[in-house]
């Protein structure tokens, strides 16, 4: 199951980055016209978690324990919080990619027959 959470969350965090690239131009809008630049740090930050998602994701799909998973997890609520209303709906993506990539199935024995 690592290996589907990290490709959800990979698909996830492109599509944030394209999110908060969207948040990012409207933001420079705002800026330009009301001298206010509260959406254009909400858009970095956005970036900065979409991309770590991105790298958790890739890192999740041949982990053998549950690091990346909980990184993705905690990517995607600070990501969410603070990337703004698009990058929040991709995160919940991410998250749910987190939470599959917890579950990590020990090896079990091989069964020969004889």
């Amino acid at each position: 199951m690592n290996k589907a959470g990290g490709i959800i969350a990979l698909i996830a965090g492109i599509f944030a980055v394209f999110a908060s690239l969207f948040t990012l131009f409207f933001g420079g809008l705002d800026a330009a016209l009301n001298n206010d630049t509260r959406i254009v740090s909400m858009g970095w930050l956005g970036l900065l978690f979409s991309f770590l998602v991105i790298v958790f994701g890739a890192v999740a799909m041949g982990a053998k324990t549950k690091k990346p998973g909980i990184g993705i997890i905690a990517c995607s609520i600070i990501g969410g919080i603070s990337g703004g209303t698009f990058v929040f709906i991709c995160m919940i993506l991410a998250f749910i990619g987190g939470i599959l990539a917890l579950n990590i199935k020990k090896d079990q024995p091989q069964i020969t027959q004889q």
